[in-house]
């Protein structure tokens, strides 16, 4: 991990009330759109060196993953 990733991480341990407010801040602080951002991120989770720096925050983190991904392909009603 470089220290992109460890202040990925750090930036995640962050609580974000809007949404808008932190892709902003991504913007800012990263220089890269929330998109690649949130794609790298989800990389990072999948690291081990992440699990063992942050493992309360990288569990929490694949919880959502997978929450959304169970989501989606759920069937939807009509």
């Amino acid at each position: 991990m470089n220290d992109t990733d460890h202040a990925i991480l750090a930036f995640e341990l962050e609580h974000w009330q809007y949404q808008g407010n932190k892709e902003r801040v991504i913007q800012e602080r990263f220089g890269f759109s929330p998109n690649r951002y949130y794609q790298r991120l989800n990389r990072l989770l999948d690291e081990p060196e992440a699990l063992k720096q942050q493992p309360a925050l990288v569990k929490r983190l694949l919880d959502r993953r997978d929450e959304r991904a169970t989501r989606r392909r759920a069937p939807r009603e009509s």
